[in-house]
């Protein structure tokens, strides 16, 4: 038992200690951009395995130099309540809950195919989980996640965790960043970008492989449609 209790105390010590370097690392954003990402690493070994080469496009651009109309897009694709939230959306996990559970008794009624799993995580959980995590889904890594949510939440202001996104979220393979999107899709300067232009960069968000293939599709077109009718009322933080 007391070998048991030692190990048990090495464990938590080192639990707490990884929990504070964590904390260490989101303070220093403050004031020091990201270099990469977790998930940015893992796409470039990736990369680097497939294709023997790293195609990668990303380019910082400071807060001020993003529109306001890209700022409102996202928010209003991504996380309509992120302005007052606490980091976690609740009434949006439970309403993707149920989704989830409708269209799997859907598939299991069919007896085959996949259900389409919805998520309901907000713009500061994306956020940590690309910082920090692997893609691996168990519950160790989700209860990590709400960790450093909450972290990032407590450190950093809401413009800065919006300012860290935008320039670090994925846009297409190998392709990071809202400047580097904008001249990729537009061929133009982030700061140049309409509401139109703007909707359909965040569109593209939930699956940027799959709609940088047809960046114009009949689906991106029609959705980004709707959420320039919705931008107006996306509060920024």
């Amino acid at each position: 038992m007391r070998h048991l209790g030692r190990l048990l105390a090495v464990l938590a010590l080192g639990v707490l200690c990884l929990q504070l370097w964590f904390a260490g690392r989101i303070a220093l954003m403050n004031v020091i951009a990201p270099q990469s990402t977790s998930f940015q690493r893992s796409e470039a070994l990736r990369l680097l395995k497939d294709k023997q080469q790293v195609p990668w496009a990303q380019s910082w651009v400071d807060d001020a130099q993003l529109p306001r109309t890209l700022k409102r897009a996202v928010i209003a694709s991504e996380d309509d309540s992120f302005a007052q939230h606490g980091g976690v959306d609740w009434d949006a996990l439970k309403g993707a809950w149920k989704k989830n559970e409708k269209a799997q008794a859907r598939v299991e009624a069919r007896g085959k195919g996949v259900a389409k799993v919805i998520g309901g995580s907000t713009i500061t959980q994306q956020l940590a989980k690309n910082l920090f995590l692997s893609g691996e889904r168990t519950l160790l890594r989700k209860g990590q996640e709400l960790v450093l949510t909450l972290m990032l939440e407590a450190l950093l202001s809401k413009q800065r965790i919006l300012e860290i996104y935008l320039n670090s979220v994925e846009w297409g393979e190998g392709l990071f960043g809202a400047q580097a999107a904008a001249w990729h899709y537009f061929r133009m300067d982030v700061s140049r970008l309409g509401a139109f232009e703007a909707a359909r960069l965040a569109v593209m968000l939930p699956a940027p492989k799959r709609f940088e293939r047809q960046p114009g599709s009949a689906y991106v077109i029609n959705r980004a449609g709707l959420i320039v009718g919705r931008m107006n009322s996306a509060q920024l933080p």
